[in-house]
């Protein structure tokens, strides 16, 4: 039986470090948090080594304006952009376990041409920005930026060991109307470790054959309904949670979203914290994470 408890608290609240107990029957008592705030702020008032692995995907450069405060992937260079993420993860990498590690999901953008808007895509509305930065020094109108080898760069550099580039190609790509390029139907994930050796179950998501899992994964993207931007996949966070922790580890997302990695981390009995800085989608994570209690051997409660 898992009982998992869910603190939710606003920053600068006294933020829950996530636990798990197992008594002499069996049953599981996990505490879990989900904190209102700037990641970079969160992260510097948690304890060091606590968590076995992160699985996250930060607001992509210039794709998206989320009309918060604060948020990240508007700024009007790139290399603003990248050295905001790096900053971050310096604060990930020391809430690391020694062996911990970190799967990054980042998508590329196109140079906006000198626009300072994006109209809607007839085939993908949800494109449309008001606000848009302009194209960079050095860059020509559309361009591509190169924004997720350009970050997994700074980040070896930074000091992370860099060990996977995977593609996550997703079959059911929305269409582009484009007609001097081929539509993008792909996203980069990098496996990222604090030190030269770390925790990884090849066994743990087995492919046909029982041979190692390949570095391509075809993966269905899944709307979620309550949410109007794009949401990790389940399958895809399942695949990193099981290969790089254990039941009863420590996931962290220092970027929260709807909730996707929480949820996932429920359902594999592995603890978890969640950093979000839009309160909208923090109440988007509650409703889903407390959908998930209505099992017979599994109840979630909500505190706060």
């Amino acid at each position: 039986m898992q009982h998992h408890t869910v603190h939710y608290v606003e920053y600068p609240s006294e933020v829950v470090v996530p636990t798990s107990e197992t008594d002499g029957n069996g049953s599981v008592a996990i505490r879990s948090g989900v904190i209102t705030g700037d990641a970079l702020s969160v992260l510097g008032d948690l304890p060091s080594e606590f968590v076995r692995t992160v699985v996250t995907s930060p607001p992509y450069w210039s794709l998206r304006d989320y009309a918060t405060l604060g948020q990240i992937g508007l700024e009007d260079d790139p290399d603003e952009y990248v050295s905001s993420l790096v900053r971050i993860f310096e604060e990930v990498r020391r809430v690391l376990t020694k062996d911990g590690s970190m799967w990054l999901n980042i998508g590329d953008s196109y140079t906006s041409g000198g626009r300072t808007w994006r109209a809607p895509d007839k085939k993908n509305p949800m494109r449309a920005m008001t606000t848009r930065p302009p194209t960079p020094k050095g860059l020509k109108p559309k361009e591509l930026v190169g924004i997720p080898w350009r970050l997994a760069f700074a980040l070896q550099e930074a000091g992370w060991y860099l060990r996977s580039d995977v593609i996550w190609r997703k079959p059911n790509a929305h269409p582009e109307s484009v007609k001097d390029r081929p539509t993008r139907s792909h996203e980069y994930l990098f496996l990222l470790t604090k030190k030269e050796r770390y925790y990884y179950d090849r066994t743990a998501v087995p492919e046909v054959n029982g041979r190692n899992m390949r570095s391509v994964w075809d993966i269905y993207t899944q709307p979620f309904p309550e949410a109007h931007f794009a949401t990790f996949p389940p399958e895809l966070v399942e695949r990193c949670i099981k290969t790089t922790s254990q039941p009863g580890d420590v996931v962290l997302d220092p970027f929260l979203g709807s909730g996707t990695v929480a949820a996932v981390a429920i359902e594999n009995q592995r603890a978890f914290l969640g950093i979000e800085l839009n309160s909208e989608y923090v109440g988007l994570a509650r409703r889903r994470t407390a959908n998930l209690g209505s099992r017979f051997d599994r109840q979630v409660e909500e505190v706060g």
